[in-house]
């Protein structure tokens, strides 16, 4: 196996676990299964009060639209991955790098601020998982 194709498929995983993540936050956001997540994120919010029945309503829409929004986001990257970023298209590199870059900034920057700390430290894992194989595929794409 080439080493190009190694971290095309390392970049393939992280997308599905991303495509993975996503929907579990949009469909069991209110279940045990994200129990971790929310037993990190309640308290930055409501201290060690209990969760509002109204805030509990809002919160469980916004994690399945957002976890909607994150799956999406795996599948456009799973694409990428799959096609263009096989076919050693430089466009898709730049995209994968740009995007996660972006967003990494952004979303990290937000939690960051309002002291979401969990998310800062899931952010900052999938940014290292990524720029990872970028970076050992970036010969092969100056090179094409």
């Amino acid at each position: 196996m080439s080493y190009y194709r190694i971290w095309r498929y390392w970049l393939l995983a992280v997308s599905v676990f991303i495509i993975a993540f996503g929907t579990i936050m949009a469909l069991l956001n209110t279940t045990v299964v994200f129990a971790f997540f929310n037993d990190q994120i309640n308290p930055v919010f409501w201290g060690l009060n209990p969760v509002p029945s109204p805030a509990q309503a809002f919160q469980a829409w916004v994690y399945g639209a957002w976890g909607a929004t994150v799956m999406g986001w795996g599948v456009t990257m799973l694409f990428i991955a799959w096609f263009p970023f096989a076919s050693r298209e430089q466009w898709a590199w730049y995209c994968v790098l740009v995007s996660v870059i972006l967003w990494y900034l952004l979303d990290t920057g937000i939690s960051f601020w309002y002291g979401v700390m969990v998310n800062v430290v899931l952010n900052t894992t999938i940014l290292i998982l990524v720029i990872i194989p970028l970076v050992f595929t970036w010969n092969a794409m100056r090179s094409k």
